[in-house]
């Protein structure tokens, strides 16, 4: 259990920051995630780990945008602004692909790692989440579903939405 959260934990981390876009805030998600994942699970079979991690962490960022998002609507009624982040219309309306690179591949190469999380971090949270676990954590559907808390389909439709808007925007 150990090794796998010690494994699991800087990419974690990533993912929550991605999301809350703050390390503390992010840094409490995963540390919530861990305990409540290795006081349920710690008697499951390592290879159900993955999904089942995930699947906490994604319910505790999206518990964190609950609250923010509540918060924000108290903030609006008291005359100040929310900035929160809102959906724009659809990305795959709008996909060009020059050079025919996925976001994955660009992913490899250091140089753009830098600009993929630029945009990660500007994608809504389901797109976001979507991505992450399909492409970097390596899930497959099923998985990324039942750790998302939604259907396959939905799964599908979230990454190819990301993917559109990652390469419009690595693109430019």
């Amino acid at each position: 259990m150990e090794r796998f959260l010690s494994e699991i934990e800087r990419r974690a981390l990533v993912m929550a920051e991605l999301a809350t876009g703050d390390r503390e805030e992010a840094l409490d998600i995963v540390q919530d995630a861990m305990f409540a994942f290795a006081r349920r699970y710690a008697s499951r079979p390592r290879e159900e780990w993955p999904p089942l991690f995930h699947r906490i962490l994604q319910n505790r960022i999206r518990d964190w945008y609950r609250r923010r998002h509540s918060r924000g609507r108290w903030w609006v009624r008291l005359g100040w602004q929310d900035d929160g982040e809102t959906d724009t219309a659809d990305p795959i309306q709008q996909v060009a692909d020059p050079d025919g690179r996925l976001p994955e591949q660009i992913l490899m190469d250091e140089d753009d790692r830098a600009r993929i999380l630029a945009v990660l971090e500007r994608l809504p949270l389901r797109q976001q989440q979507a991505f992450l676990l399909r492409v970097w954590e390596g899930l497959d559907t099923a998985q990324t579903a039942h750790a998302m808390g939604c259907s396959e389909g939905s799964v599908k439709t979230h990454l190819a939405r990301a993917r559109a808007m990652l390469q419009e925007q690595l693109a430019s």
